[in-house]
């Protein structure tokens, strides 16, 4: 892992709406949280981590949409105090983060939550729950035509042990593809990061 400097949760928040805008799942569930706000997806998509009020603006999205800061949802357990940083994981690195502990990405991966497991069952045709893998497919291809995904954001208690808290769909299509380069990450580490990352 080469870790390129610290960042924020300022940070952290931002990069975790910017996925989610861009997501076929979460996307239309954002923008409407957006429009209820009143605030244009410029929010989102050029964030100015300097400006205090849109960092505010961005964390109260996250804990309307996901729970963040209120231990609930998709950040229950999840630690008060993290630090964050920004890195690049190797193919090895990046074929070891586990995905969360949650029923769909169990058992798209075979049990194993590793994105090589889940990446080899999508390309013997099997699906999870009989949810369609159209998805991945389409993202490998985005990954093979050169498309850059934004980072991924990963945590664990440690550096070495992480669990990916967004980013599972670009994960796993950088996984079909055989990482092929140098992944970009957000990591968060926190001592107790396992109650959360188990």
């Amino acid at each position: 892992m080469r870790v390129l400097g610290k960042s924020s949760e300022d940070e952290m928040v931002a990069c975790f709406l910017s996925g989610e805008l861009s997501s076929r799942r979460f996307g239309q569930n954002l923008r409407s949280h957006l429009a209820a706000a009143g605030q244009a997806e410029r929010l989102l998509t050029h964030p100015d981590l300097s400006d205090a009020g849109a960092n505010v603006a961005r964390r109260a999205l996250l804990a309307a949409t996901r729970g963040y800061g209120k231990n609930r949802d998709l950040f229950e357990n999840f630690p008060a105090h993290v630090t964050w940083a920004r890195a690049l994981l190797s193919a090895d690195e990046a074929a070891c983060v586990r995905y969360l502990d949650f029923s769909y990405w169990v058992e798209l991966s075979g049990g194993s939550r590793r994105p090589t497991d889940a990446a080899a069952r999508i390309t013997a045709g099997l699906r999870a729950f009989d949810v369609p893998n159209d998805p991945f497919i389409d993202a490998a291809h985005a990954l093979i035509r050169g498309e850059r995904f934004p980072p991924l954001i990963l945590v664990g208690e440690r550096q070495d042990n992480l669990v990916c808290l967004e980013g599972h769909l670009r994960l796993t299509a950088y996984a079909m593809v055989g990482f092929p380069i140098d992944i970009e990450c957000l990591i968060g580490t926190a001592p107790t990061m396992g109650r959360w990352a188990r």
